[in-house]
């Protein structure tokens, strides 16, 4: 079941930059920040706010770190903006399921590591009304699914 609005994905060409955008006009800070290699990106996770489940919610800033990554390849085409959204799932694996049983194309078919630990997939945004929706299982939850909780 999804249980939160896990993040919003930005795409921008200057994070630096973006994230004192945020700061700035906000208050937001940096939660976490990394590359992913895998994704082509250097991102920062700025927390909004904590939620019952025991999660967050978080604005996500996404710069390419190569032009073939697909956010290199959607700013080009599209320019800065909200990327995608993401809906926080204690079970990635079963939620991803139950919506490719939908009909629902799911774009991985393993989910894979995404930021902070977490265990993503994407939802292709055809089937989504032009959104591309992403699926996240946090690592506290990933943990505790798993029963790997210290």
């Amino acid at each position: 079941m999804l249980t939160r609005i896990d993040h919003i994905g930005i795409a921008c060409f200057d994070l630096d930059r973006t994230v004192e955008f945020y700061r700035t006009t906000y208050g937001f800070e940096v939660f976490h920040s990394e590359v992913n290699e895998e994704q082509g990106v250097r991102e920062a996770m700025l927390k909004i706010n904590e939620t019952s489940d025991g999660g967050a919610s978080y604005l996500q800033l996404l710069e390419p770190v190569r032009e073939d990554s697909a956010v290199g390849k959607w700013l080009a085409k599209n320019g800065e903006g909200v990327h995608h959204i993401a809906f926080g799932t204690a079970d990635v694996d079963t939620d991803s399921a139950r919506i490719k049983d939908k009909g629902i194309r799911v774009l991985y078919d393993e989910p894979r590591p995404g930021s902070m630990g977490s265990r993503i997939t994407f939802l292709h945004p055809k089937d989504c009304h032009g959104v591309l929706t992403e699926l996240v299982t946090s690592a506290a939850a990933s943990s505790v699914a798993q029963g790997t909780e210290d």
